[in-house]
């Protein structure tokens, strides 16, 4: 693989970058897709929510992709990113290929790829950090759930929890009573409930346990036992949670991009079309949207690809602008 003279590197194969990727192939430009092989969603064995493709499984919605963008000529490489680096009218990305692994001793360390681009989207994506119960992360994606608008429908009516992780999971406490009549609220996270919460939640059924979960473990067929530090257990069906949000974005601190605070974590400001402070930078998905579904990162990542290649398209013109009329001859 040449590594030089692409038009644009997308970092991230996942939903959004693929989509940006074949926009960006459809317009002609020579694209390289960066992609670590981890994508959020690998733990769901089915994707729900996305029109036309609802329960498809979530890497074969990804090999389609990947599929479809090699037809327009875009080019993979399975890779970790290091760094990106500014050289001006280019950016330069430094990647370790997947097999480089750790040298044996004495070897010296292995020497990323420099590979230059004029535009960059990144699309790498999040990592949830699950809260530290024994037994949580064993059912991530089945029955240790996050996204009722994702898994939901699949566990409508049956014995649903909640964990709360901090006050702000009140607004998932309430959403989750939309899908079952039976849902337990395990509160410790939330802090003191005022009155008027307290009589809410009551009104709506909601059954509030106070004291903080200690294990997670599979019950009967198909159900799990939540088990809390005041030795109470719970028998349910599924459980929602909010885990702790971290962005895959370490390798672009040398370009010391803008961040915007929020409930969530901080995240790398983009404007509306995806265009982070930089100019020759978008960032597009989860990685500064970790709420957003798969279609939402979808959308995210194709426009972002059009408008890296708008900009591309601008440059082009103002290069050949600035040329001697000769060279344009």
């Amino acid at each position: 693989m040449n590594t030089t003279d692409f038009d644009a590197i997308v970092i991230g194969g996942g939903a959004a970058g693929l989509s940006a990727a074949q926009a960006l192939g459809r317009s002609l430009r020579r694209t390289l897709v960066i992609d670590a092989g981890a994508p959020r969603n690998r733990f769901a064995t089915h994707m729900h929510n996305v029109l036309g493709l609802d329960g498809t499984p979530p890497l074969e919605l990804l090999d389609r992709g990947r599929a479809e963008a090699s037809g327009y000529g875009v080019e993979f490489l399975a890779a970790n990113v290091v760094t990106v680096r500014d050289a001006g009218d280019t950016l330069v990305v430094e990647a370790l290929p997947h097999g480089a692994g750790a040298p044996a001793e004495g070897d010296p360390a292995p020497v990323a790829m420099a590979i230059t681009a004029r535009a960059l989207i990144v699309a790498t994506g999040v990592s949830d950090r699950l809260p530290d119960i024994p037994g949580l992360a064993d059912g991530w994606g089945r029955t240790v759930l996050h996204c009722p608008y994702c898994h939901g429908w699949e566990v409508r009516g049956g014995r649903l929890g909640v964990l709360a992780t901090s006050p702000a999971s009140l607004h998932q406490v309430k959403l989750i009573r939309q899908w079952s009549d039976t849902v337990t609220v395990f509160a410790a996270g939330l802090g003191e409930l005022d009155d008027g919460t307290e009589r809410a939640l009551a009104a709506r059924g909601m059954r509030v346990e106070r004291d903080p979960v200690a294990t997670v473990a599979p019950g009967s067929v198909g159900e799990l036992l939540v088990t809390t530090s005041g030795g109470a257990s719970h028998s349910i069906d599924a459980i929602f949670t909010a885990g702790s949000l971290r962005p895959h974005d370490g390798f672009l601190s040398e370009l010391g991009l803008e961040r915007t605070e929020s409930p969530l974590g901080s995240f790398i400001t983009v404007d509306v079309t995806g265009r982070t402070s930089h100019p020759r930078v978008w960032a597009a998905g989860n990685v500064v949207a970790p709420m957003a579904t798969v279609p939402m990162a979808m959308g995210a990542g194709a426009g972002a690809g059009g408008a890296a290649n708008y900009a591309l398209v601008e440059e082009d013109f103002a290069l050949a602008g600035a040329a001697p009329e000769s060279a344009s001859a």
